[in-house]
């Protein structure tokens, strides 16, 4: 969809989300919201499986826009494995959550599933300075169980891990396959965008746009690493002192 114009928001200031509180984590989704709905925008998503679990059906009673989630991909893992068990590595918010716990009853009786909170490993990922070394030891501590029990399909629980998925797939090596939501949550965006017809009709490529609740300087090293190229990054309040 490179015609849509992209508002992207993180809430930097309170990240990470996996240890704070459902309600916390509430408010900061509607908190945020506050900010995309003054952006004229005519869909969400909602990038954070923690975020998703604590709030999206309260944002989905309040706002008539589509709002798209994410949630682990146990589904998908549970029709690649072939050893039968599935390994989530997730935050503590995400795999405490009465979402995810439904979700994972629904195939707990059909492949065996290893849950994993990763204390520390979003702090390690947001670092200006990534660490890869220390990287690489929380992954191969949180990956190691799912190993050792024949794991062979991984799924990544948080939105973060996708970033550092080729360190990953490396510690757990060719033989397991690593499952992501990225591309299917693209894919859903882009079915809800055709289907209410909300798809732009602009032939121009359309603009890209950064802001935090954090440090405006810090986020940009960090939005520019990740998304590739040096992008500009504006603080959300003193975004909305000048309009």
């Amino acid at each position: 969809m490179p015609n849509e114009e992209l508002l992207y928001l993180a809430d930097s200031y309170f990240a990470p989300y996996g240890p704070r509180s459902k309600r916390v984590i509430k408010n900061r989704c509607f908190e945020n919201m506050g900010f995309i709905e003054l952006q004229h925008s005519k869909a969400l998503v909602l990038a954070c499986n923690t975020a998703t679990a604590a709030g999206v059906e309260a944002l989905r009673e309040e706002y008539d826009i589509p709002i798209i989630g994410m949630e682990p991909a146990i589904k998908p893992a549970a029709d690649l494995t072939r050893t039968g068990v599935v390994g989530v590595l997730a935050t503590e918010g995400t795999l405490d959550s009465e979402k995810f716990m439904d979700l994972e009853s629904l195939y707990k009786d059909k492949v065996e599933i290893i849950t994993k909170a990763c204390h520390g490993l979003v702090d390690e990922i947001e670092k200006l300075k990534i660490d890869q070394g220390e990287i690489v030891k929380l992954v191969t501590e949180y990956t190691e169980d799912f190993l050792k029990r024949g794991g062979d399909t991984l799924v990544l629980g948080c939105t973060h891990y996708a970033l550092i998925v080729d360190i990953i797939a490396e510690i757990v090596g060719p033989e397991v396959v690593v499952v992501d939501t990225g591309m299917a949550v693209a894919k859903e965006l882009k079915r809800r965008l055709q289907s209410e017809g909300l798809e732009t009709d602009s032939k121009q490529k359309g603009r890209i746009s950064f802001f935090t609740s954090g440090n405006t300087e810090d986020q940009q090293v960090l939005l520019s690493r990740y998304w590739g190229e040096k992008v500009p990054v504006l603080h959300y309040l003193n975004f909305l002192l000048t309009i």
